[in-house]
């Protein structure tokens, strides 16, 4: 779980890294709207991301089901 959670976010400060040039670039009011957007949506991934790596959400469904096949496994 902490392993996707560490890639998703490694990934959005990757996309950020690619982005940040190109925002000063933007002097429209469209593209001023598309980076306000484009940047609280990345907000709210990162936050998401972080609320799970730090255990404060459960995790996605898809991996709560990964951790109990892991967890059936073991035992």
């Amino acid at each position: 779980m902490r392993l996707y959670t560490i890639l998703r976010l490694t990934f959005a400060g990757f996309l950020l890294y690619v982005a940040w040039p190109f925002i000063p670039v933007g002097t429209t009011p469209i593209a001023k709207g598309f980076w306000i957007a484009w940047l609280t949506f990345l907000c709210f991934v990162i936050g998401g991301n972080l609320a799970t790596l730090l255990q404060l959400t459960d995790p996605p469904v898809m991996e709560q089901e990964q951790e109990k096949r892991e967890t059936a496994r073991m035992h």
